[in-house]
């Protein structure tokens, strides 16, 4: 049987292409790459040598809980930047938080309200203070959503980051 073996690219669906590729190259250092000539606005931003963040301006409506997910190499630094921006958004999954294996996460919106997971390893280092911040999780956890209908596959082992 064929499978799938990587994320090549994820679209994101904006309403001001301008103000989308500002947010994602100036707050999350993405690089732009040239796009195929398409008939209408769009960019491509590189986020590794693999993986591509596609831009395009339509009309449409934002997911409440739907999202990507990036990894940073300084979270604190993102942390403090979406806090100064008010793009961290607490609502759809909860305070920023480190997770059981150690991984930190957050959730923000880019300027047309997409929502974006922002995560880092436990190998990367936080600046501890960021927990006595109001919009962070004190303990480590998960997202307690108060539905109890625990469906899927679960483990202790459970982690975001399986290479290690």
């Amino acid at each position: 049987m064929a499978r799938a073996i990587a994320i090549n690219h994820v679209t994101v669906i904006v309403d001001d292409l301008a103000a989308a590729c500002r947010f994602y190259s100036e707050e999350l250092g993405l690089e732009l790459l040239p796009a195929f000539d398409l008939d209408f606005p769009v960019q491509f931003f590189r986020i590794n040598d693999h993986q591509q963040l596609h831009v395009t301006e339509w009309d449409d409506t934002p997911s409440f809980r739907g999202h990507i997910c990036l990894q940073v190499d300084d979270f604190t630094a993102v942390f403090t930047r979406m806090k100064e921006l008010g793009a961290i958004d607490t609502a759809p999954w909860g305070l920023v938080r480190r997770l059981p294996d150690g991984a930190m996460q957050m959730f923000v919106r880019d300027p047309a309200g997409n929502l974006l997971e922002i995560n880092c390893p436990e190998s990367t280092k936080v600046d501890e203070a960021i927990f006595s911040d109001d919009l962070v999780q004190s303990d480590a956890g998960t997202f307690k959503s108060g539905r109890d209908e625990g469906r899927g596959k679960r483990g202790a082992d459970a982690t975001l980051y399986p290479e290690g």
